[in-house]
């Protein structure tokens, strides 16, 4: 679980856009580069190599 205020000022190292957190997944979501970033023990991996990439659909699923 991510707390609600660390998600409010956090970004996406890559374009810096809001990330989404999703909760079922464990993973922190920015639609503009649609990457997924991994929650591990509690802590979000921000780094582009351990990211994975979201299908369009997977990214528009998210956000309806």
């Amino acid at each position: 679980m991510i707390d609600s205020k660390l998600l409010e000022i956090m970004a996406c190292p890559l374009c810096k856009s809001p990330l989404r957190y999703d909760k079922v997944k464990e993973e922190l979501i920015c639609r503009a580069d649609r990457l997924a970033f991994p929650i591990r023990d509690g802590i979000p991996v921000m780094l582009e190599d351990e990211a994975r990439t979201l299908s369009a659909e997977e990214t528009d699923a998210l956000y309806k």
